[in-house]
């Protein structure tokens, strides 16, 4: 029997949830902005991880991405659903989140209400294989090298630009 499809909120620029709606309706159609959360993971030295995204994703597949990514769960609280996205995708639980920004990232498919935490982590990481092809922890120099030439995802490449004109990373 086949999963049922994943529901999604429609929300606008505040939050505020406006409806319910499948993601197929969705994505597709970027007069529908949803919740996502992504978590930038840094290593001790300062490293950002990135995943390589699975051939078989509908978005960005096979391009470098943020190290953790996902759908907000329809009335799931923003850091429950970065920590749930965390274990799901890289194997990490237990791990202390800080809450960085929200921006609204659009491009013709989508239009996301992205909320981005930072977490510090080197410990192992076991990937979801059906997700990610890769994950490894790339310096901010390697990622500003590969900025603009189709080897990260568009979704990365804004996160990357936001975060880098709000914050600097500690170590």
């Amino acid at each position: 029997m086949a999963e049922p499809e994943e529901s999604l909120e429609i929300v606008n620029e505040k939050g505020e949830v406006l409806g319910v709606a499948r993601r197929s309706e969705i994505h597709g159609d970027p007069s529908l902005m949803h919740r996502v959360v992504h978590v930038l993971v840094f290593d001790e030295e300062g490293r950002l991880l990135l995943q390589k995204r699975s051939l078989s994703k509908d978005v960005a597949p096979g391009r470098w991405d943020t190290s953790v990514g996902g759908h907000v769960g329809v009335g799931e609280e923003l850091s429950l659903s970065a920590m749930r996205e965390m274990e799901e995708e890289l194997g990490v639980s237990g791990r202390e989140i800080e809450f960085l920004y929200s921006y609204v990232h659009s491009n013709p498919y989508e239009t996301e209400l992205v909320s981005t935490y930072r977490c510090v982590y080197s410990g192992d990481i076991r990937h979801n294989a059906e997700e990610i092809d890769e994950v490894r922890y790339w310096s901010l120099e390697e990622i500003k090298e590969a900025m603009g030439k189709g080897i990260l995802s568009d979704n990365f490449e804004d996160e990357f630009r936001t975060f880098s004109d709000r914050h600097t990373p500690r170590r």
